[in-house]
């Protein structure tokens, strides 16, 4: 029986709002910070073990990131997924959402054989929500962004008679959260979804899945090995350019109306917002 195969793209986000930035190139400075796997890519994770189970097949987790983002992929394997792949280069350092999901894209080109790709919603620290469809875009693959359940999945069938006739083609139908409710989309397969927290509730890693995860061999791709076009990673394949980085400044706090009864309150405010023009 052939089993659904399943691809996560997965991101290392640092697990504390106290990060350093870069001053000469204006990007977060990831090294020697704690770090977590994004929380909305738990979900993406989840979701492709169910999968899974459910369907059979492989799930196959990727991130792009420095060597330390290794941690990450560990603890995907320790959740329970079957392979892991890790895209680090000093090349793709300083990547936009751009320059990511074109080596993104060439990591599951140089994999193959996916049926669907699955995303969290967005990352943590840049909260774009671009990384997914753009992906999508450079595999030309149909996506469906903000996917809060899977209402059917199926890999279709193949020639049911031998003599040529096509089998039913696979196929997705997922609920897609919106601000009024939710539409329900139908995609063939392959195909990219990415998804929001309402779709699941992660599991725990189990100790066999630890100790599995401690000792497994985590694919490494440079630059080189994915074949990647120079001028479309890292920097130097990223059109978005971060100028200047600063603390706002705070809001001047509102006054506070003095007065020894409400109605007193009442007359010092309404007189102040028609000082102001404002009633």
């Amino acid at each position: 029986m052939q089993g659904m195969n399943v691809a996560v793209l997965i991101k290392q986000v640092p697990e504390t709002t106290d990060v350093k930035i870069n001053r000469e190139t204006n990007t977060l400075m990831r090294e020697g910070v704690a770090s977590i796997i994004n929380p909305f890519d738990m979900y993406a994770i989840e979701e492709a073990l169910r999968i899974r189970e459910q369907h059979g097949g492989k799930v196959t987790v990727i991130t792009m990131g420095p060597p330390q983002a290794e941690e990450a992929l560990r603890q995907a394997l320790a959740l329970g997924a079957d392979e892991a792949v890790l895209l680090s280069d000093r090349a793709f350092a300083g990547a936009d959402t751009l320059a990511t999901s074109y080596t993104l894209a060439k990591a599951i080109e140089k994999l193959g054989g996916f049926d669907l790709v699955i995303c969290g919603k967005q990352a943590a620290d840049g909260d774009t929500a671009q990384v997914g469809p753009e992906v999508a875009e450079n595999l030309d693959l149909p996506h469906v962004t903000y996917v809060r359940k899977i209402e059917e999945l199926s890999l279709g069938s193949p020639d049911s008679d031998g003599g040529g006739s096509a089998g039913a083609p696979g196929f997705i139908r997922v609920q897609r959260m919106t601000e009024e409710g939710y539409e329900v989309i139908e995609s063939p397969l392959p195909a990219l979804i990415t998804v929001v927290k309402e779709i699941n509730e992660p599991r725990m890693p189990s100790i066999k899945g630890m100790l599995r995860a401690k000792k497994a061999a985590i694919t490494l791709w440079t630059a080189r090995d994915l074949g990647v076009d120079a001028s479309r990673v890292g920097l130097a394949g990223s059109p978005t350019r971060v100028i200047r980085v600063f603390t706002p400044e705070q809001r001047r706090r509102g006054e506070i109306i003095e007065g020894a009864t409400v109605q007193e309150k009442v007359r010092t405010l309404v007189a102040k917002l028609k000082e102001t023009h404002l009633v």
